[in-house]
């Protein structure tokens, strides 16, 4: 496809939606090319899995830095490398509201629950303890509210009466690396064909 859209990935752990969002495109035929991996932990081991995918890697610790000035930094970095769409992929830092504003409906995050249901952290046990049918995940735009922007896409895991947390953290992972390359691969579609005004020169 012309005219990808040029998509950077922020990630703080192991990065294993990375994987499945850099394995998708050599599969498939996306409208997004990966052009930045970007992190808050510089030994973050998705920073080696991207190097392998033979992708740009940036990255620079938070520690001792206020939220808007490291901020700051990232969007500095996405701007430098043509950034158009970000996708955090278990990037374990809360965006600072100037960050969002400028890349209003250009952030996508990918949450272990099914929104609305179970914002933040924990989310499997606390679907355990609840008593739910269904765990799942869900694609959604990044707002300055937590885990409460529009959802793009989601998918359901049934919750097995023997599953722990774990076990049922493995499941949903399983769905999120179905779910999260084919949502951003159809935001990005979208995004092509109906341009948002793009504030990421702040």
């Amino acid at each position: 496809m012309a005219d990808k859209v040029r998509v950077g990935v922020l990630i703080s752990g192991r990065g294993s939606n990375l994987e499945a969002l850099a394995d998708y495109k050599r599969k498939a035929d996306p409208a997004y090319d990966i052009v930045l991996v970007a992190s808050n932990v510089p030994e973050a081991r998705g920073l080696v899995l991207a190097c392998r995918f033979g992708l740009p890697v940036w990255a620079h610790s938070h520690k001792g830095m206020s939220r808007a000035d490291f901020d700051d930094l990232v969007d500095a970095e996405f701007r430098r490398h043509d950034v158009e769409v970000i996708a955090l992929a278990g990037y374990m830092r809360l965006l600072s509201p100037e960050f969002i504003v400028k890349w209003e409906g250009r952030i996508l995050n990918i949450h272990p629950s099914l929104l609305p249901d179970y914002k933040g952290l924990d989310t499997h046990r606390r679907a355990l303890m609840a008593g739910e049918e269904y765990a799942g995940c869900s694609v959604h735009v990044v707002t300055e509210e937590l885990d409460d922007g529009p959802i793009i896409a989601q998918a359901k895991v049934r919750i097995a009466a023997r599953d722990t947390a774990e076990t049922l953290a493995e499941r949903v992972l399983t769905e999120e690396h179905r779910l999260y390359p084919a949502a951003l691969d159809a935001y990005c579609r979208k995004l092509r064909q109906f341009p948002l005004p793009f504030r990421g020169e702040g």
